[in-house]
Parts: structure tokens; sequence; C-alpha cells
């Protein structure tokens, strides 16, 4: 089975008496090892179709399996330790908590599993060091550029070895240089063999991926 899994995904919302179709019978799978950009402007369904993949909203109907999970099947109340032990999250504003330093930002992921502390610093410091943050774990990130922020959301995303790489405009709130650098490590690490599948509104952004799925009025093409 595909690593994601997607058969007739319908989602919708109630707009006064009306149900509002947002995502419409989509099909979508993405195999071990991929990198796959989802585009589509504002408005298309990509946020919405972004929670779904994410497990951070539900279907109406539909199939998802992930890594082999039956997601539709799963209880609200387990999707928190899916999405833990699942998805890595990188978000377009980092997401980070901002009186935390590097490492606490980063190993964060670990200790709500159950981690002990040693083991979690130890994993860390191989994704710390991969990512070139290891003269910066005592920064905070009002004392990071952001590019580095960036780069501790990524890190914070790798640590737990997820099934897949979720990355939602990951360029969106960084300049030109450092928006190419962000990019140029994802390649990276899909070439490390993780699986990424990035939401954008950028046809440039897009490109980067090995494989572009644009949605469109909620549904997909090729």
């Amino acid at each position: 089975m595909a690593m994601i899994e997607m058969r007739g995904i319908n989602k919708g919302y109630m707009l006064g008496e009306e149900r509002l179709p947002i995502l419409k019978n989509v099909d979508f799978s993405v195999e071990k090892g991929e990198y796959v950009a989802i585009l589509g402007p504002s408005g298309s369904g990509k946020t919405t179709f972004m929670n779904i993949i994410g497990c951070m909203d539900v279907m109406d109907s539909g199939e998802y399996y992930l890594d082999g999970v039956a997601i539709h099947e799963t209880k609200e109340r387990d999707l928190t330790e899916i999405r833990n032990k699942k998805i890595g999250f990188i978000f377009q504003n980092y997401q980070l908590i901002p009186t935390y330093n590097v490492m606490q930002n980063i190993i964060m992921p670990l200790l709500m599993r159950g981690m002990s502390h040693q083991d979690a610093e130890a994993r860390c410091m191989e994704t710390i060091r991969l990512l070139g943050l290891d003269q910066r774990l005592e920064h905070k990130p009002n004392e990071l550029s952001g590019g580095q922020k960036q780069r501790v959301s990524i890190a914070r995303a790798l640590v737990g070895q997820p099934a897949i790489l979720l990355a939602d405009e990951p360029t969106g709130a960084l300049d030109q240089t450092s928006g190419k650098e962000v990019l140029k490590l994802f390649s990276e690490i899909n070439e490390m063999g993780n699986t990424i599948v990035m939401i954008t509104h950028d046809l440039s952004v897009a490109k980067t991926a090995k494989r572009i799925v644009r949605i469109v009025d909620g549904q997909l093409m090729e």
C-alpha cells in the first residue's frame, strides 16, 4: 500500500441551511519516498485537503490510509497520537514556542511521546547537526533569522522520524534567498528517503517537487 492512499474523499461545511462542498470525490496517493506538491490558489480547497491529510480535520466520506492505518476508521480522540507519530508538520509561520530555545522546541514532540530526556536529546543532536543548528541550541526564536526559524521547524518535524513531512507554504514568510535554501534542504531530505507533501500557491515553489498535483474547485488533477 502507498504511504498515503485516499479514495473518494468528500468534505463540505454548512453555510446557513445549505451545505457548501469543498472537496469533491478526491482520489490521491503518495508512494513512500515521493516528494509531491499540491498546488492551488486561495479558495481551491487546498487548506481543507491539507488538514485532512494531517489528521487535523475529518472527511465526510471516503477512505484514507496513512502508512497502513485506516484514518477513516480512527476515532477523533486517537488522531492526536497519529499526528505525533506519523506526521511531521512544517508551517509557514514556524509555530515555534517563543519562550523555548532551539533544543527545547525541537525535543518537544519526543518528550510528548514519553521518551526519556537523555534519549530524546541524543536523537535531536543528530538532526540538529544535519540542519546546521548546533551553534544555535540556546537561542530563542526572536534571536534567529527567518531561514533559521524554518530550519528549527524542519528539525522538529524530522526528529520524530514520521511517515510523512507535511509542509504548508514553507517559504511563504521567507525572503527569496532563505526560501531557496529551505527548498534545497527539502530536496536533500527527500533524497535521504523522506516522504514530503508540500502545499503551495506558488508554481515556482511547486516545481522544486518531483510531482505536482493541482487542486481546483475541490478536485485534483495531475
